[in-house]
């Protein structure tokens, strides 16, 4: 068994000789033409590659690799994961794409899984040729550097080039439109037209001469023919948006489009042929719906060929301070607006906010409080978080908790998720985060700010000694100022 390491850096070579499993025998390049050079020679069974090096990409590299050895499995890794970049590696037949650091363990896996596709394939197993692969034209930008995120670039990477219908599922706000429009300009369709239909937004007495069309006459007010969006999309790709909002009689003919790739438009009875790429989305339950006979089973699984979920922005919190940067150097630029940043305070009140509405929540918050920023620096009462939702402030808990209650309460906030989300900021950063001091910081901020200063009070809710909670505060240069109680004059 031999595995081809392909890195500018020289540790990692090392450290892959650590982890490769016993017996492999390892060889070594540090760059793309050294690399091209060592497969001529006898390719391997596995090359594990980077992106970024001097002279040839990890791209290119590993386009030229697919077109000379088409069976050969590559894994790609990079420091730099962006959303162009996944897609890029999965449409050019990467068989896995991982952000550096990695973690260890699921390397492995992967090199496992790598190595028995090439054992299988030497069985005669054999894979296609690699797609042609288009000029890819500017996508929309999706913001997000999280494992989670990573996954749907990959998904996308996957779908773009092959002619299939994709539901994209998600909660409102999280970007299931820009999903479906990297899967547009990523596709061989991408020249062709791009065509959205927010079906929610359309009433449903006009969405079906919307979608189909309708003939000269077919209802008061039809002066003309009209072509509907499918014909408008024919050769490119249409997106119906919110598509759980159909009501039964569109739904039976937009199955007829999916099964015949044909539509008959309103008031007329010759069909027309359309050729156009479907791909939809929904913030709705559609199992529910088929359960409750809102939703055509047959459609259903006409529409649910390939699924991919985007996750809320709770789900991947890490991806907060990226996208918090990226829509402020926007916004400052569009509105003139010379805002640096947040003040610790906003930043810490941003992250913990749930975003109900995910990033569209996100942006329209940050925008506002661009607009109306009273200085360089927004502030909490800049971010009004929650105001304009309606939520209400929580009551303050009461002074004594019973013992029992306190425990439920520390499991319903899920602080083993919060620290697991913490461990892999920290592993993610390579340890330049430091955790225990962070987590301490926050808790001991947190309980004096509870206790209105009252130290002995703060180091009773914390379960230390008061001189451990003095020394922890000048260790963290943490100033709080004690409450001021009147003075008992019986």
């Amino acid at each position: 068994m031999k595995i081809l390491i392909v890195d500018d850096e020289e540790q990692i070579h090392y450290a892959f000789r650590k982890i490769l499993p016993a017996g492999a025998t390892v060889v070594s390049a540090l760059s793309g033409e050294e690399a091209l050079a060592k497969l001529a020679e006898g390719p391997p069974d596995l090359v594990i590659m980077d992106v970024r090096m001097g002279g040839m990409t990890g791209l290119a590299t590993l386009q030229t690799m697919r077109e000379r050895y088409p069976r050969l499995p590559i894994i790609i890794m990079t420091a730099y994961g962006t959303m162009q970049t996944a897609i890029e590696a999965m449409k050019l037949g990467a068989f896995e794409y991982l952000l550096k650091p990695f973690d260890i363990p699921r390397m492995q896996r992967v090199i496992e899984e790598a190595l028995a596709t090439a054992r299988a394939q030497h069985r005669g197993v054999a894979a296609g040729p690699p797609a042609a692969v288009p000029d890819a034209s500017s996508a929309d930008a999706i913001i997000g550097v999280s494992a989670a995120m990573q996954e749907v670039y990959k998904q996308i990477g996957r779908v773009a080039e092959k002619d299939i219908t994709v539901l994209i599922r998600g909660e409102s706000g999280t970007g299931k439109e820009l999903v479906a429009r990297a899967i547009y300009r990523n596709s061989r369709r991408a020249s062709r037209p791009f065509v959205v239909v927010n079906c929610a937004a359309i009433p449903d007495t006009l969405l079906e001469s919307e979608l189909f069309g309708y003939e000269r006459g077919a209802f008061t007010g039809a002066q003309a023919r009209h072509a509907g969006r499918f014909e408008q999309a024919d050769g490119g790709t249409i997106f119906l948006d919110e598509i759980g909002e159909l009501k039964a009689q569109t739904q039976a003919k937009l199955l007829r489009v999916l099964q015949e790739g044909e539509v008959t438009p309103l008031g007329g009875g010759e069909t027309r042929r359309v050729d156009v790429r479907v791909l939809c989305a929904t913030n709705r339950d559609l199992h529910a719906m088929l359960r409750a006979g809102q939703f055509r089973e047959d459609l259903f699984y006409r529409l649910n060929v390939i699924t991919i979920e985007v996750p809320p922005l709770r789900e991947r919190r890490e991806d907060i301070p990226v996208l918090v940067a990226y829509f402020l150097d926007r916004f400052q630029k569009e509105l003139g607006r010379p805002v640096r940043g947040l003040d610790p305070a906003a930043l810490r009140a941003v992250e913990a906010y749930p975003w109900p509405g995910n990033v569209r929540e996100l942006e329209n918050t940050l925008k506002r409080a661009v607009l109306l920023a009273k200085g360089p620096l927004l502030t909490a009462d800049d971010l009004r978080l929650g105001v304009d939702a309606g939520a209400q402030a929580p009551e303050p808990a009461p002074a004594e908790t019973p013992p029992a209650a306190a425990a439920e309460s520390l499991d319903s906030i899920g602080w083993e998720a919060l620290l697991e989300r913490a461990l892999a900021r920290a592993v993610a950063t390579r340890g330049r985060e430091k955790l225990m001091p962070a987590v301490e910081r926050v808790l001991i901020t947190k309980a004096l700010e509870r206790t209105a200063g009252n130290q002995v009070q703060a180091a009773r809710l914390l379960g230390i000694s008061r001189n451990t909670l003095r020394s922890r505060m000048s260790k963290y240069a943490i100033r709080v100022e004690p409450a001021v109680t009147p003075r008992d004059e019986s």
